[in-house]
């Protein structure tokens, strides 16, 4: 893609070199003021090309140290310099068309090669304006563009020149200079029109519709609750994008990073090769329940809790939960961490909520250890079916294992019970048969019991 930029950059020097040439020669043979004026716009148009070649390779580099958004604004101060020469041109060619005009008089020869190198220039002008509008399309580039505006008007005013000298040629003296009137309002035409897109660059605004469009498809995404703000710029070919989204302060951070990458990859199918920034602020909303907003004071505070329960009592809400610490701290520290957050959900929920924590020591999860004998989780898997029988509810126990660690063992089962029962009595049963089992077993320090649904014979 930059080497077609430049490629056809070059050849535009090439070609505005060869018309400047020409329209000299026959601008100062003839003394038409409007071929003279074209010449002077083809001069100005190789020097805008040479610039442009340069701006398009300069604006090719990728960003650095100095310039993180890349370089390509210098095409848009190419191109708002090329829009300086045209307006300049426009006001030289239209001071000496007035004074001739003054005056009464012209002194133009229309010749055949006057003719030959206008309508030349014309189809030249033509089809090197179509490429670069082509191209400049493709790449987004703003200095191929303001060279294809360029030659556009080349073509255009030169049409008007080629009516000027048809007019001298059938004697009227005064149509050299009105062509030349004609080429300078062309010029300053298109110098607006490049003048305004330029500036527009420059000054960062937004290219249009695209907000619309940005806010449309970021809104779109499950797990977005609000579009804050939207950010877009376009530097050369690249669409620089800022988005502010609000999404519920519930939602994990995983969950957060995929609505992020499915935020950021909607837009890029529709805009390919955006730089997308996207920022996430958390939320509360309104129906977030008490047991929410709990876990997320927890989180926030780096806090393990569960066994989070909510009554309410008369109208009074009645807050307890059961918190993890760890085993080594001293009391004092552990309660200095209960109390503050205790204190963190009072002030999240108000201050006229009971709110009880159950200290325990947090569960070490880097412990090292190794597998019981057979025997002896075969006497343990043993013990906890003849448990298991005398409570009821819980049937089918399998899957038994026995690690020993220097703690204390740690026996972890599945069981089976029936589909039916409500969860919390099967809990209440595999914790029952946790307890009798670590007291048959002092050495036992935890016991871990998976209750699965019974296929209808196990019971």
């Amino acid at each position: 893609m930059q080497q077609t930029k430049e490629k056809v950059a070059l050849s535009s020097i090439v070609a505005s070199g060869g018309l400047t040439v020409a329209k000299a020669i026959v601008g100062f043979s003839t003394g038409s003021l409007a071929i003279l004026s074209e010449a002077a716009h083809s001069l100005l148009d190789f020097v805008a090309t040479v610039m442009t070649y340069f701006a398009v390779r300069i604006s090719g580099q990728p960003a650095d140290e100095e310039h993180h958004y890349g370089h390509g604004k210098v095409e848009s101060v190419t191109a708002l310099a090329a829009t300086g020469l045209l307006f300049l041109l426009s006001g030289i060619v239209l001071w000496e068309a007035g004074k001739r005009l003054l005056a009464g008089e012209s002194h133009v020869e229309a010749t055949i090669p006057a003719f030959v190198v206008i309508i030349a220039s014309i189809v030249i002008d033509f089809f090197r304006a179509r490429l670069l509008y082509r191209v400049a399309s493709e790449t987004s580039s703003e200095a191929l563009e303001a060279d294809a505006l360029h030659f556009g008007s080349d073509m255009w005013s030169s049409l008007a020149v080629l009516v000027g000298l048809i007019g001298i040629a059938f004697g009227y003296w005064w149509a050299d200079a009105a062509a030349a009137i004609v080429v300078a309002v062309f010029v300053c035409l298109a110098g607006w029109r490049l003048g305004r897109r330029t500036i527009d660059t420059l000054l960062d605004t937004a290219p249009a519709g695209l907000s619309g469009r940005l806010t449309r498809l970021a809104g779109q995404v499950p797990g977005v609750v609000a579009v804050e703000s939207v950010r877009a710029r376009q530097v050369g070919p690249q669409v620089f994008v800022e988005l502010g989204l609000a999404v519920s302060r519930t939602l994990p951070m995983d969950r957060v990073a995929a609505l992020k990458d499915k935020v950021r990859n909607d837009i890029l199918s529709d805009h390919p090769g955006a730089e997308i920034s996207i920022t996430i602020d958390p939320r509360a909303l309104d129906d977030e329940t008490v047991m929410e907003r709990v876990m997320v004071i927890a989180r926030n505070r780096a806090l393990a809790v569960h066994h989070v329960t909510v009554h309410d009592l008369d109208g009074r809400l009645s807050v307890s939960l059961d918190l993890e610490v760890d085993g080594t701290l001293p009391l004092g520290a552990a309660h200095a961490i209960a109390d503050g957050l205790e204190t963190a959900i009072n002030d999240e929920l108000g201050s006229e909520v009971e709110v009880e924590t159950h200290i325990e020591p947090l569960q070490v999860y880097d412990e090292s250890g190794r597998d019981a004998g057979p025997a002896r989780v075969r006497a343990i898997a043993a013990d906890l079916s003849a448990l298991a029988a005398t409570l009821g509810t819980i049937c089918d126990v399998h899957d038994v294992r026995v690690r020993e660690t220097a703690q204390g063992d740690i026996v972890n089962f599945h069981c089976r019970a029936d589909a039916g029962e409500p969860v919390h009595v099967v809990h209440e049963k595999v914790d029952e048969l946790e307890r009798a089992l670590r007291v048959k077993w002092p050495s036992i320090k935890r016991v871990i019991g998976h209750a699965e649904p019974s296929h209808g014979t196990d019971l």
